[in-house]
C-alpha cells in the first residue's frame, strides 16, 4: 500500500488552492459559500479536495447500494485529512434505459471529464460497475487527468430457483429459450422471476460489468482485489473506505491517472479479459478507454494476446460452473494473476502500489475449479476471436469459448432481417424456412443504426428449432451482445450496415463461411455483384434530427475504434479554468 506517513503538499500546490486560497473576491465568495453549506474552515481549507462521482439512483438496481458506499468513501477521505465532496452523476441502468444505455456512455464520459474539471477538485473516486458506467467514467477521468481511484459496485447474490444455482443474464436467456421450447410454464418462470437476481449489485455472471470491472482493477486503478468483491460483502464497505484512504494519497504524491493508464496497463487489461473469458464488449470499451489515455488499442491487439494466454477462469458464461462469489473466494483477480506473471507488465505502477509485481505478491489461489491451473485451461487461447473478411473489413469478433463447438466452422445460407423489430415480428414464419444450418443476419443495428449498438446480437432461434432441441445458430450483426450471454454469435461488424458496410449487401439465400480458427467471415458474391447492388444501395433516412441524438449522429465512431466521440477522441490540450 502506499505508505501513510508520505509526504503532504503545500496547500498552495493544490488544484482546489486557486478556488479558496488567494486573496481576491472569488476565493471569498467560494469560502463564505462553503460556510453556507455548513463546512468549518478547518475541515476544508488546505486540504485535498476528492470528487465522489456517484451513479447511485433509483432505477439502477445494480448501484441501488451506493448511496451507502459513498458514506464509506467519505469516512476514508476524511480519515486521511482529505475533504470529500459527492457529486451526482447519470446512472446509465443497463436494464430500464433505452433504446440502450451504450448510447449515452459518451454523455458519462462527458459529464465526468467536466465536472472533474470544472470545480475546485483535486482528486476522484470513481463510483460506477454497471456496464457503461465503468468505461464512461474512466474515459472522462482520463481526460481530466487527475489522482483517481475507481471504487467498483460489485455483483449480486448469486441466483436461486428450487435446487438450481442462477446466473443473472446467463440463466435467464436459457429459461426464456426453455420457455419458448414448452418446457417451462408461466408457474415456473414466476418463480424464476423471484430468484434471479437477489441482492443489489451487477450481473455475478463473467458478464459486461465484471468484465470491465476486472479490466478495471487490471489496469491498476482500484484498490487490490476490489473487483469481485460482492456487493453486499462487509468487505465492499472496507474497500470503499480504502478507496478514500488511497486517493489522497495519491493527490500528495500527485500520482496522476496518465501515470497509471499506460500502454502496459491497457495490454495487460486485454489479457486480463481474454484470460477470464469476458465479455466482448470489452473490446469497444477498452480500445475507447485507450484513447482517451492516448495510447493506440487496435483489434489486432486483441488477436495477438489472445493467442497467448489461456482462459482460466471458469466462470459463466464462458466457464460452465461457478459464479464471481465463487470467484472471489478463489482469490479474485489477484489470485487470478498470480497464476501468468509471465503474461503480464509487471514494474508498472498502480494505484496502491509501485509495481504491479508488489500488489500481487503473496496472492493465492484456493480453488483450482474455480480459477484453472494454466495445464488445465477452460480454454487454450483467449476468449474473444477477431475476423476479418469481405463481410466485416475492419473487423468484427465472435466469443468462441461460448459457442457451441461444431459451429464455429460453418456455411449456410443468409437469411436478412433489415431491423431488429421486423426480426421480432417475422423470425417465427414459417415461410422463412430457417434451419438449423441458417446464418441469420441482422442490420441497421450498430453504432448509428441501432441507435446506440444494443445488445440485439443474440438473435433468438425460431421457436419450431428450439423444440427440435436446438439451441445455438450462426448469427451475425454490426450490433452488441450482453456479456452474460452465449452462442455462435458475430458482433460488431465494421463498417456497419448503416453507413454502408458489406452487411447492407447482403440478401437471403447467399452463402456465409464462419472459420474462427482461420479468423475469416466470408460471404460468397463475387466482387462484381457486389459492386451492382452497391450502386443501388440507399442510405437508410436520418434517426435524429436534433438533440443528443443528432450529435451522437454526427461524432460517433465506428466499432472497431472504439464508438467514442470523435471530436473527445482527439488529442489536444485543454486548460483548467480560471478560477479567480
Amino acid at each position: 500500500m502506499t505508505a501513510p506517513g508520505a509526504p503532504r503538499r503545500n496547500p498552495e500546490d493544490l488544484r482546489s488552492h486557486q478556488w479558496y486560497g488567494t486573496d481576491g473576491l472569488r476565493s471569498f465568495s467560494h469560502r463564505a459559500r462553503t460556510r453556507q453549506l455548513g463546512y468549518l474552515p478547518e475541515e476544508h481549507l488546505g486540504k485535498p479536495v476528492v470528487a465522489i462521482l456517484n451513479t447511485w439512483s433509483d432505477i439502477n438496481p445494480c448501484h441501488v447500494h451506493l448511496r451507502d458506499r459513498a458514506q464509506a468513501v467519505k469516512r476514508g477521505v476524511w480519515q486521511a485529512g482529505g475533504f470529500p465532496l459527492e457529486f451526482p452523476v447519470a446512472t446509465l441502468s443497463e436494464t430500464f434505459q433505452k433504446p440502450t444505455p451504450m448510447l449515452y456512455r459518451n454523455l458519462l464520459a462527458m459529464e465526468t471529464e467536466e465536472l472533474l474539471r470544472s470545480y475546485p477538485v483535486d482528486g476522484a473516486v470513481l463510483m460506477g460497475g454497471c456496464d457503461k458506467t465503468t468505461p464512461a467514467l474512466l474515459m472522462g477521468a482520463a481526460s481530466a487527468d487527475l489522482p483517481t481511484v475507481f471504487v467498483p459496485a460489485g455483483p449480486m447474490l448469486p441466483g436461486h430457483w428450487r435446487n438450481e444455482v442462477l446466473g443473472s443474464g446467463t440463466d435467464m436467456w436459457k429459461y426464456w429459450d426453455d420457455k419458448r421450447a414448452g418446457l417451462i410454464g408461466d408457474c415456473e418462470m414466476a418463480e424464476l422471476e423471484n430468484g434471479l437476481a437477489r441482492s443489489p449489485g451487477h450481473c455475478m455472471t463473467m458478464g459486461t460489468a465484471s468484465t470491465l470491472t476486472a479490466a478495471a482493477e487490471a489496469l491498476g486503478v482500484t484498490v487490490p482485489g476490489a473487483s469481485s468483491i460482492p456487493a453486499v460483502d462487509s468487505g465492499h464497505d472496507r474497500m470503499a473506505a480504502r478507496a478514500g484512504l488511497t486517493v489522497v494519497e495519491l493527490v500528495h504524491r500527485n500520482r496522476k491517472l496518465s501515470d497509471i493508464l499506460t500502454r502496459e496497463a491497457f495490454e495487460d487489461a486485454v489479457t486480463t479479459v481474454l484470460g477470464l473469458g469476458g465479455s466482448t464488449n470489452a473490446v469497444i470499451h477498452l480500445i475507447a478507454m485507450a484513447g482517451r489515455a492516448g495510447v493506440r488499442l487496435t483489434l489486432d491487439d486483441f488477436d495477438r494476446i489472445a493467442r497467448t494466454v489461456p482462459v482460466l477462469a471458469n466462470v459463466r458464461p464462458g466457464g460452465r460452473t461457478y459464479l464471481m462469489e465463487d470467484f472471489h473466494f478463489a482469490g479474485g483477480l489477484p489470485g487470478f494473476l498470480s497464476r501468468i506473471p509471465d503474461l503480464l507488465h509487471l514494474d508498472r505502477p498502480t494505484v496502491s502500489h509501485d509495481t504491479l509485481r508488489a500488489q500481487i505478491e503473496g496472492a493465492r489461489v484456493h480453488h483450482d475449479d474455480v480459477i484453472r491451473p494454466r495445464d488445465h485451461p477452460v480454454a487454450a487461447e483467449g476468449g474473444v476471436a477477431v475476423l476479418r473478411g469481405n463481410l466485416c473489413p475492419d473487423g468484427a469478433v465472435i466469443k468462441h469459448i461460448a459457442a457451441e463447438p461444431h459451429l464455429l466452422e460453418h456455411t449456410g445460407p443468409a437469411v436478412v432481417f433489415d431491423d431488429y423489430r421486423t426480426m421480432q415480428r417475422t423470425i417465427n414464419d414459417p415461410s422463412l424456412g430457417i434451419t438449423a444450418d441458417s446464418v441469420l443476419v441482422l442490420r441497421n443495428a450498430g453504432p448509428k443504426g441501432g441507435p446506440g449498438m444494443p445488445e440485439y446480437g443474440m438473435l433468438p432461434i425460431p421457436d419450431h428449432l428450439l423444440k427440435q432441441g436446438v439451441r445455438d445458430m450462426v448469427r451475425i450483426s454490426d450490433a452488441r451482445m450482453s456479456g452474460t450471454s452465449y452462442g455462435a454469435c458475430v458482433l460488431h461488424v465494421a463498417p456497419e450496415s448503416y453507413v454502408g458496410g458489406p452487411l447492407a449487401l447482403v440478401r437471403s439465400g447467399d452463402l456465409v463461411t464462419l472459420d474462427v480458427a482461420a479468423r475469416s467471415l466470408h460471404l460468397h458474391v463475387d466482387d462484381a455483384e457486389l459492386a451492382r447492388r452497391r450502386a443501388a444501395w440507399t442510405p437508410p433516412p436520418t434517426r435524429y434530427e436534433r438533440g443528443y441524438g443528432a450529435l451522437y449522429t454526427e461524432q460517433i465512431t465506428q466499432a472497431d475504434t472504439g464508438c467514442d466521440f470523435a471530436f473527445l477522441a482527439r488529442p489536444g490540450r485543454v486548460a483548467d479554468p480560471y478560477a479567480g
